[in-house]
């Protein structure tokens, strides 16, 4: 099979899809590997090391997409990318389609068959390709808080782990799973006093169990919420519904209570957002906004702001799959492995994922019945 790695051309995104020893893995188990010259270039690698590796370069976008019969990206299509899809291409990346009636309208006339990173789902409920950028987009989402606290980025002013005969600053986790326990791990590590709040009783007994007494853990409710958020400095938005839109649980009149110059992080804006405040999404070179008097951060693609760990760490997890695809192309490779089958979105015209047809209330065909 020929795997085509183009350039990311979102916004301050420097992340690629593959290192050398992915390219290297591919042609040692007998495919091809072209990559649009400089795609790796901000995540420091050369186009050298790629032929070195046994890539092919190609200088455009459109020669990558129209050579290859698999393209693997790490975030969705844009629209200048669109026109270079061709129909029954896959293509394997990060789609986060449930907010984004426009683009899954563009990519069913495509007739694709996309294969969604973060709806890949293990037997036992793990999202295997959405926990490393989780993890750090959990720590880094603490520590653009603590930056935008700082009074020069419209902040309260508040260093969060105080210091001594001073008060500690509060943080709000609203969200348990990986985010969440990675941003408290950072968080307690500051100094912070931390909160986090989930509906699983479990989940909570877990972090428990982790972090101990330096954590505080309540069930996740309006009430709970509400009251969480109006005392905060930093809440940060850590839910998951893994392919759906994220339900709005931080409401416009809980932000309205909050402190002035108190910082808002919805690390699931890319799923549509926890905070019902955050109507858009940012981007790295201007991540933030203020209303209400509190301060707003809804950058879409966080790890893009570090592309050379999340490069790595992306790639490590999705290696064994496009290994799995290209060897067994895309039905063979869903038919043998179930989490891969949940992976799929769109097939050949075809929506076929649920919560993303809930979402944009459209009809769908679950992937399980197609082959």
């Amino acid at each position: 099979m020929i795997i085509g790695v183009p350039r990311e051309i979102k916004p301050q995104e420097d992340r690629v899809s593959m290192t050398p020893a992915g390219v290297d893995a591919c042609v040692r188990a007998g495919h091809e590997v072209v990559i649009e010259s400089g795609a790796g270039a901000g995540s420091g690698f050369t186009d050298e090391e790629y032929v070195r590796a046994g890539a092919t370069i190609l200088k455009t976008a459109q020669e990558t997409f129209e050579k290859a019969d698999m393209i693997v990206k790490v975030k969705e299509p844009l629209p200048a990318e669109i026109p270079f899809l061709k129909e029954n291409q896959t293509v394997f990346t990060y789609f986060h389609l449930a907010p984004d009636k426009e683009l899954t309208d563009a990519l069913l006339r495509a007739k694709i068959i996309g294969i969604a990173y973060e709806t890949v789902q293990l037997p036992n409920g793990a999202l295997p390709l959405l926990s490393p950028m989780s993890e750090i987009a959990g720590r880094m989402a603490v520590q653009v808080g603590a930056f935008l606290l700082e009074r020069t980025n419209g902040g309260r002013g508040v260093l969060l782990g105080g210091v001594s005969g001073v008060e500690k600053g509060k943080v709000v986790i609203v969200g348990g799973g990986n985010v969440g326990a990675s941003a408290a791990k950072i968080a307690l590590g500051m100094g912070a006093q931390v909160t986090v709040l989930d509906l699983s009783g479990p989940r909570l007994a877990y972090l428990d169990d982790i972090f101990g007494s330096r954590l505080q853990t309540l069930m996740s409710n309006s009430y709970n919420i509400e009251a969480a958020v109006k005392d905060a400095d930093l809440v940060i938005g850590a839910v998951l519904v893994p392919g759906s839109r994220t339900p709005k649980l931080v409401k416009e009149y809980m932000v309205k209570q909050m402190k002035p110059g108190a910082v808002l992080v919805d690390v699931a804006i890319d799923q549509g957002g926890s905070i019902e405040t955050i109507d858009r999404c940012t981007t790295h070179e201007h991540p933030y906004f203020i209303k209400h008097g509190v301060v707003h951060y809804s950058v879409a693609n966080m790890p893009g702001a570090v592309p050379r760990t999340s490069t790595f760490a992306l790639t490590n997890a999705t290696l064994p799959y496009v290994l799995k695809l290209a060897n067994l192309g895309a039905e063979g490779a869903m038919k043998a492995d179930s989490a891969l089958m949940k992976g799929l979105n769109l097939y050949k015209g075809l929506l076929t994922f649920k919560g993303v047809a809930d979402a944009q209330d459209r009809e769908y065909v679950a992937a399980e019945k197609l082959f």
